[in-house]
């Protein structure tokens, strides 16, 4: 399968999430989404006034993380990171769902997590993308999160942080795409796509969005296969 240069690069969040980030890097990084024309600019929650602001009439949305990269935080932490971010100008939020709760068979608290993070996201105009964590999953539970995904009104699925559990497979994209399509919610690919051939295949698979720091790789080799 092939896609167009500039499909891929409006399927793109244009990620920055190392802890040593630093405010040049997070503004050079503003400034390739913008003259790529990538979908979002995605950072920790401490870099996100800098991105609101730079991102400013550039039509790209600023993007930043909840409960990350564990996800073992209390929903409490992770609804008030939410608010916090979205004052700051976030559109989107990437939380980490609590592997723990699910791993253990407890979907009540998973529901009432995802739930509580996306209302807060939705009465500030954001949307939510649940980070499954993958790597740490059973098939069984990839399906089971991505129900309470549905029921919880998350807007995306994802499949990993990118923090050494694991990244995207084109499997998971497969299974997560066909566990939610259905009800309409979006699957974002994170985590090792580096390459235009990679990005392919997870579209391919159903992926609706792509996060990664290879961002300008991969358009290259997009325009270069046109």
């Amino acid at each position: 399968m092939k896609v167009s240069a500039a499909e891929i690069a409006g399927m793109i969040d244009h990620t920055l999430l190392k802890p040593d980030a630093t405010p040049a890097q997070v503004g050079q990084l503003c400034d390739e989404a913008v003259e790529h024309n990538f979908c979002a600019v995605c950072v920790n929650p401490v870099n996100v006034s800098q991105v609101h602001e730079r991102l400013q009439g550039s039509g790209v949305k600023t993007c930043s993380v909840v409960g990350f990269p564990l996800g073992a935080v209390t929903t409490e932490q992770k609804v008030f990171e939410s608010r916090g971010a979205i004052a700051d100008g976030a559109e989107e939020i990437d939380m980490v769902l609590n592997n723990g709760a699910l791993k253990s068979g407890d979907d009540e608290a998973v529901f009432a997590d995802v739930a509580a993070v996306a209302a807060a996201c939705h009465a500030g105009g954001a949307i939510l993308k649940v980070i499954l964590e993958t790597g740490l999953l059973s098939d069984d539970e990839k399906r089971r999160a991505c129900k309470l995904c549905i029921e919880a009104k998350a807007d995306f699925v994802k499949t990993s942080t990118g923090f050494g559990f694991g990244g995207a497979t084109v499997e998971d994209i497969s299974l997560m795409s066909n566990a939610v399509k259905a009800a309409g919610l979006g699957v974002k690919a994170s985590g090792g796509v580096r390459d235009y051939a990679a990005a392919c295949a997870m579209i391919s698979a159903g992926t609706t969005r792509i996060g990664t720091s290879s961002g300008i790789a991969i358009v290259a080799e997009a325009r270069a296969a046109e």
